[in-house]
């Protein structure tokens, strides 16, 4: 991935705010495949998945290691997404239940 070479604090504000647009974009999709997840979860136990944050958490944090970003802010930001998307999976499990 190669970053432009801007030329000026607004124009890397402009960037900036296009990687933004494009994150919020990956979270979109995201929640999408959790809200799929659901059809294949029979209780709130499995929508937890405690080992299935283990690995996200283990192999996110490696790639920030390997792309020299720092593995901490990665796994406050990975820990806060996984908490909300498991929140947001829960409401759909129910949902799909009342249904």
């Amino acid at each position: 991935m190669e970053l432009k070479n801007c030329q000026s604090l607004d124009e890397i504000r402009e960037e900036i705010d296009k990687v933004d647009d494009r994150i919020i974009d990956l979270l979109v999709e995201r929640s999408k495949y959790v809200k799929q997840a659901t059809k294949f979860k029979n209780s709130i136990e499995d929508v937890k998945s405690g080992d299935r944050i283990k690995k996200v958490m283990n192999r996110t944090r490696s790639q920030a290691i390997d792309k020299g970003i720092n593995p901490v802010m990665v796994e406050e930001v990975f820990r806060t997404l996984i908490n909300e998307m498991v929140s947001y999976e829960i409401e759909e499990f129910q949902n799909r239940k009342v249904f």
